[in-house]
């Protein structure tokens, strides 16, 4: 399926106008012409049939002939993944899965053991929006996964409503954890939690769950563990 993505501002009731990225990807990476049949997704969940009407330099105009059914529906389960951020390559696999399975807002996080500096995660931000543009396109879903600012532990854990833990030590199973329709996910560094992190988060009454004392990657455990809270509590069946 050739899909591209245009904000809610670029539509009008019979047209889209796609911008200079997404013309250059229509216009020299898959060479389509005048005539051609697309869909073209608005980030906020809307996705319409478009047949290709001009080409330019820096735009192309689309011709809305029907609103359609997004290929991947978006799950009941309003998660946000706070992941600790990571060095390299490690940290644009976690955008990219989570926007795969149903994640609505992703967190950089900075944390005690964290390897990034919040300056440098900062920089990074851009990079992982692109990331995660890609992977919705790739994956069917016509909303965008917000990626908010690189945040600190402590000013997240403050104002995030509905907290789970996921911790190498120091937790229960995941009978702690109950259905909801809004979750947030925290998932620690290379290396675990500090101490002081997870007694500040349970003292604001987050659930601490360790999966049967299974060690894993911190890159391994924000898609696995993301794939168990959309199979409990999503669309994930």
């Amino acid at each position: 399926m050739r899909r591209f993505f245009a904000g809610p501002e670029s539509f009008d009731e019979a047209a889209v106008t796609l911008g200079t990225d997404e013309t250059r990807h229509l216009r020299d990476v898959l060479r389509l012409k005048t005539g051609d049949e697309v869909y073209v997704f608005d980030g906020a969940g809307r996705e319409y049939k478009c047949t290709v009407q001009e080409i330019s330099k820096k735009q192309s105009k689309l011709a809305i002939t029907g609103e359609t059914a997004p290929a991947s529906p978006e799950s009941p389960l309003d998660l946000t993944l706070a992941a600790t951020i990571l060095n390299g390559e490690r940290y644009d696999l976690i955008v990219q899965k989570a926007v795969e399975l149903g994640v609505k807002t992703l967190v950089p996080l900075i944390t005690v053991r964290c390897e990034a500096k919040l300056k440098d995660a900062e920089r990074r931000v851009e990079r992982w929006q692109r990331i995660a543009l890609e992977a919705t396109k790739q994956s069917g879903r016509a909303t965008l996964m917000r990626i908010n600012k690189p945040s600190e532990f402590k000013d997240l854990i403050k104002g995030a409503g509905d907290l789970i833990m996921f911790s190498e030590r120091d937790g229960t199973d995941f009978s702690v954890v109950s259905a909801g329709k809004k979750l947030t996910a925290l998932i620690g560094p290379k290396g675990g939690w500090d101490d002081s992190e997870l007694e500040t988060a349970r003292s604001l009454g987050a659930r601490i769950v360790t999966l049967g004392g299974r060690i894993l990657r911190a890159e391994t455990a924000a898609i696995a563990l993301t794939s168990l809270l959309q199979h409990r509590f999503g669309d994930l069946k």
